[in-house]
């Protein structure tokens, strides 16, 4: 299924900047941003919120529960082993154990969660709207049908805010 998209081209970071605020002004609805390094201010202007360190936190609290659950289980109720007069509910041994083992689920779970939200996938087909992204400039990208504007307004705003190019593209 392909789609019209609208691609707006800009030099700097500051006139990227100046292009959002200025479709944000119109009430035009922004999809995308690709830039050649990371700028958190594009970020923050699409007000997009990220619930990542939440699905984080709540893999860490779910695997150290897990985990102490396990270790209790394992030494105190299924295998208990009296050797040295020691309590066979020996707390600080499991810490480590414990530190580790999290660290390790709250990575691969965060890794498959981006890659699910990301739609990550072997096979999936490479998408990227302007090669140019990857080098010097900065794409914002329009969906035509969602934007709220035609490409005569996006256009014009755009240009109006620094815009090197904008042009429409089918994918």
């Amino acid at each position: 299924m392909s789609a019209t998209h609208i691609i707006g081209v800009f030099d700097s970071k500051h006139d990227l900047l100046a292009g959002i605020e200025g479709a944000q002004s119109k009430n035009i609805t922004i999809e995308e941003i690709y830039t050649p390094y990371p700028v958190m201010e594009a970020m923050d202007a699409l007000k997009r919120k990220s619930r990542f360190t939440t699905a984080a936190f709540i893999y860490g609290a779910a695997a150290v529960v897990g985990v102490l659950s396990f270790l209790y289980w394992t030494s105190v109720i299924d295998w208990p082993i009296n050797y040295g007069g020691k309590p066979t509910n020996a707390f600080p041994s499991f810490i480590i154990i414990t530190l580790v083992l999290t660290i390790l689920t709250v990575t691969i779970m965060s890794l498959f969660t981006f890659s699910v939200r990301a739609r990550i996938y072997p096979g999936k087909k490479y998408f990227l709207p302007d090669e140019r992204s990857t080098d010097d400039k900065f794409i914002v990208l329009f969906d035509k049908k969602t934007a709220g504007a035609g490409f005569e307004a996006i256009s014009s705003t755009l240009k109006a805010n620094g815009a090197s190019e904008v042009y429409e593209k089918e994918f």
